[in-house]
């Protein structure tokens, strides 16, 4: 039924009760775990400063999955440009790719990864935010650069990663394929596809444009345990729909017995009805649904859930659903 390939985005919740290290060992058990079900690529995103989210480099953690695995494709998703100087991003990705050829992804966004100001300035070395103009420039110096680390063989697969229309017209005037960020603001993702097909430029990256959907998705044999599953990251949610930053991420015990207001149930049902959650009929059915809407080439599943094998199993029951239906 969904007759596009099928990857992961890896966000290193660190769950209440554990400890950062514990979520950092899980990374390339998860991976040989989706490379063994057959996935395409797993990205690994950059957080900063969060109790919920591990402080993980995401070309540490490319580096270590990609010498635990031997054919998926990794990456960030995404390395966030104004945080790194684009000689920097280019050599680490560049070797990478020269390491494990035809497997490496860089995959480059804008936002600081973190909201604390002061943990943003220090990344940026006391910089402030950084400008439209200054953006477009360091994405177009990492790839200059990245041009002069040819000689080292394969390169990676640049993308750019969008929750607007102002980065779509960025990865359609670079040639760049586009990673929507719907599973941040899913309002957003028709009119920024609209606008990075009709404004895309081909490029040595990319010929024609090309689309990868990022969804969260968190499938489990029955509708109740899918719900028990995503209640820890509702929590997480509801919390950043009230300014607050630092949320712990939960038990699904702790999830199950917090209070959250009639706006608040609102908004995550608003937010749901737009991502993938559910059995495996269901979810299928909605990822079949936004591929075709949004006329992605993939779909990339983001799946918070609170324990390392509940997610894999998430993954393994997409999969062999997905497979089961399309089968001759």
């Amino acid at each position: 039924m969904i007759d596009v390939p099928l990857s992961a985005l890896e966000v290193a919740m660190v769950q209440t009760g554990t400890r950062a290290v514990e979520t950092l060992r899980d990374t390339a058990a998860f991976a040989q775990g989706l490379e063994r079900l057959g996935y395409h690529r797993i990205w690994y995103a950059e957080h900063h400063h969060s109790p919920a989210i591990g402080a993980f480099p995401p070309v540490v953690l490319t580096a270590h999955s990609a010498a635990s695995t031997s054919a998926i494709r990794l990456g960030s998703g995404g390395v966030l440009a104004p945080n790194h100087a684009p000689i920097t991003l280019a050599e680490q990705f560049g070797t990478l790719a020269a390491l494990h050829p035809d497997r490496i992804d860089l995959g480059i966004g804008r936002g600081p990864g973190t909201f604390d100001e002061a943990t943003a300035r220090a990344l940026r070395r006391g910089a402030g935010p950084t400008t439209d103009a200054e953006y477009h420039d360091d994405v177009a110096a990492i790839l200059s650069f990245l041009v002069d680390e040819v000689a080292l063989g394969p390169l990676p697969e640049p993308w750019l990663l969008s929750s607007s229309t102002a980065g779509a017209a960025l990865a359609a005037a670079l040639g760049l394929p586009i990673a929507m960020a719907h599973h941040i603001r899913p309002g957003n993702t028709q009119a920024a596809l609209e606008r990075y097909r009709a404004e895309f430029i081909p490029s040595r990256w990319c010929e024609e444009p090309r689309v990868l959907v990022c969804v969260e998705t968190v499938c489990a044999e029955t509708e109740e345990e899918a719900a028990w599953r995503v209640g820890p990251m509702n929590v997480v949610k509801a919390g950043l729909l009230k300014g607050m930053s630092e949320i712990p991420f939960p038990t699904p015990e702790e999830a199950a017995t917090h209070p959250f207001t009639t706006q608040e149930r609102q908004a995550l049902a608003d937010f749901r009805a737009q991502q993938a959650v559910g059995t495996p009929e269901v979810v299928v059915q909605r990822l079949a649904q936004l591929a075709g809407e949004t006329g992605a080439d993939e779909l990339m599943l983001t799946t918070p859930v609170y324990d390392l094998g509940d997610r894999i199993r998430s993954f393994e029951l997409i999969k062999k659903y997905s497979e089961a239906t399309t089968a001759p």
